[in-house]
């Protein structure tokens, strides 16, 4: 049973229809939009400042946002009117070789990570404790973010870097002693610096996570807390991460996230959960929704699996109705999210085909 109201449900819902509003205003607004979504309302022939005053009209108007244009199009042509001759950061997604799709940004990746900063624990992430991050880096929004969490945190963090494409380049070519050395040699330098620093904050994909603590004693060398990001966690992994890796001693935070939405956080996960983690996004700077997706137009009912749809909304970047390459279990709200969370991601069709996830 939810342990939140329907007046509570309700002033999410109004909050989301106003934020909505105001994004829809900016991104086709001659004075503040960007050329893309302004060329791609005059090609459509409507107005969607007119048009849309909720979420459900946003649904309803919107087709699916084709994520190849972030592959296609000049990076320029997302640069809101607003922001035009600010440089922008660069970040990709996707894990795999060829031209990359790149979002571009400016503050949103610090206002996503400062709101995420309150749904951890001190005591686990104890301010001014230094951070370790195994993860990728380079182009990826997600270095930067790390980083900025540990410094509002104040906080510093060190980086072990790694490549996930060339992971699941070796993998698919079948070439698996390749990435099982790979992985040694990430394991290896994590495993370095957390013998000569003192780090208590540690952020890693589950894999890498496992890794680590096959070779040292985390909890003995420092670590409190881990922020664990990765798409696949099913429960007999949570289960397994929770109880063996840290051995409970260490607080555990996993997160679904991604270059392209804010920083969904997990609920505690409690007895009658089994293990199983469930997601809530940032609302009302995104909305994941769990759709049918053989009729995307309709929410799946609880408890049932569907596939993810995301919708991000900010005024740097808007992306109406993403189907993402996830699929999840629609659930219930729960205190303190008064909207649907998405739990037990997993790539879709993951139990029809087999998927390449590397280091994730």
């Amino acid at each position: 049973m939810s342990d939140i109201t329907s007046a509570q449900i309700q002033a999410a819902q109004q909050q989301l229809d106003t934020h909505v509003r105001e994004i829809v205003q900016w991104h086709f607004s001659p004075e503040t939009g960007c050329p893309y979504w302004l060329n791609w309302a005059k090609k459509e022939g409507w107005n969607p400042r007119q048009e849309i005053k909720t979420f459900a009209d946003l649904i309803k108007k919107f087709p699916h946002f084709k994520d190849e244009s972030l592959r296609d199009e000049q990076p320029e042509v997302w640069v809101p009117a607003a922001f035009k001759g600010k440089p922008f950061n660069i970040f990709e997604t996707g894990g795999r070789t060829g031209m990359p799709k790149q979002r571009i940004g400016w503050n949103d990746y610090k206002v996503d990570y400062e709101e995420f900063s309150s749904k951890i624990w001190d005591e686990h992430f104890p301010r001014g404790g230094a951070w370790l991050m195994v993860g990728p880096t380079g182009p990826r929004r997600l270095r930067l973010a790390i980083e900025h969490l540990a410094n509002f945190r104040g906080s510093s963090c060190y980086f072990i870097d790694l490549d996930p494409r060339w992971v699941k380049k070796v993998i698919s070519e079948k070439k698996v002693d390749q990435a099982r050395a790979y992985m040694d040699h990430v394991v290896d330098q994590a495993v370095t610096i957390l013998k000569h620093r003192r780090v208590s904050g540690l952020f890693t994909t589950p894999k890498l996570l496992e890794a680590l603590a096959e070779k040292i004693d985390l909890y003995e060398l420092g670590i409190r807390g881990v922020f664990c990001g990765g798409t696949t966690m099913a429960p007999q992994y949570v289960r397994y991460i929770v109880e063996e890796v840290p051995e409970s001693r260490i607080g555990f935070s996993p997160t679904y996230r991604n270059t392209l939405m804010g920083l969904p956080a997990s609920v505690p996960v409690r007895a009658e959960d089994n293990s199983s983690i469930t997601y809530y996004a940032p609302q009302p700077r995104a909305v994941l929704r769990v759709v049918d997706p053989n009729n995307t137009t309709q929410l799946k009912s609880y408890g049932e699996w569907g596939r993810v749809e995301l919708t991000t909304l900010t005024k740097e970047f808007f992306v109406p109705r993403f189907l993402e390459r996830d699929e999840a279990i629609r659930r219930e709200p729960r205190a303190p999210y008064a909207w649907d969370g998405v739990a037990e991601v997993r790539p879709f069709g993951a139990m029809e085909k087999q998927i390449v996830e590397g280091v994730y």
